[in-house]
């Protein structure tokens, strides 16, 4: 995996679809959602990106603004560590 600015690329096991991550935990809004659309405009159409973030504004924000932007919230998950989260976004 190579790590871009926080984005780290991996390719799924179909090899066409490619799945992105994006560690925006220490970031604070509305930067959270800047990063994220920044990266989500780089994607491919059916591409996804994975971004890991911290409950509170970001975990309300991020999903909310991807909606109004037209982009599909696949889940929304807690990690293992509290507080912490993992948004899965289709572009």
């Amino acid at each position: 995996m190579a790590n871009i600015d926080n984005t780290y690329a991996a390719k799924s096991s179909s090899g066409d679809l490619g799945v992105y991550y994006l560690d925006i935990t220490k970031e604070h809004c509305p930067m959270t959602f800047v990063k994220t659309k920044i990266e989500l405009n780089k994607l491919q159409k059916g591409d996804i990106l994975n971004v890991r973030l911290t409950e509170g504004e970001p975990l309300e924000n991020v999903p909310k603004s991807a909606k109004e932007q037209g982009f599909n919230v696949l889940s929304v998950k807690e990690t293992d560590t509290k507080g912490i989260y993992n948004i899965e976004i289709e572009k």
